[in-house]
């Protein structure tokens, strides 16, 4: 067996894996996102997460993991921020395993206060993407619901 990889297996991985170009895009989106929302003290991460919190997501941590396509450990990190800053509450209710997690009042007014930014980065995305936004949306969900 060869120790030594190609030239052209190189420039084949540098040119066109996907996985790769994944990454960068997903680096820059967020990129855009965090910038805009930065001045409400929020990251996309967290701004996703509380409208996933706010539209009824699943009690269980496993199922929301699932739901929003995040790791685990990730979600449970970044609710406890959430609830650290007084923006989710976790509830015993739920089930054996399963906490009820709400927005309290200060999360819904933090969500108010974050809309206008994410509209806004939101606006600069479309512009960037142009006529072809719809058909890039369309094709990342089919990404997301093949995983």
């Amino acid at each position: 067996m060869d120790d030594e990889i190609s030239n052209a297996a190189l420039d084949l991985v540098a040119g066109e894996c996907i996985c790769r170009r994944a990454r960068m895009v997903a680096r820059t989106v967020t990129r855009v996102f965090d910038d805009a929302l930065r001045p409400c003290g929020l990251r996309i991460t967290q701004f996703t997460l509380l409208v996933a919190i706010g539209k009824g997501a699943p009690d269980s941590i496993s199922l929301l993991a699932e739901w929003l396509a995040m790791e685990r450990t990730t979600l449970v990190r970044n609710l406890q921020l959430l609830e650290k800053e007084g923006l989710i509450e976790r509830g015993p209710e739920g089930g054996r395993r399963a906490k009820a997690t709400r927005l309290t009042q200060a999360g819904r007014q933090r969500l108010a206060e974050a809309f206008p930014y994410w509209e806004q980065a939101q606006k600069t995305m479309h512009q960037r993407l142009g006529d072809e936004w719809q058909l890039t949306q369309n094709t990342l969900d089919k990404l997301v619901r093949s995983g």
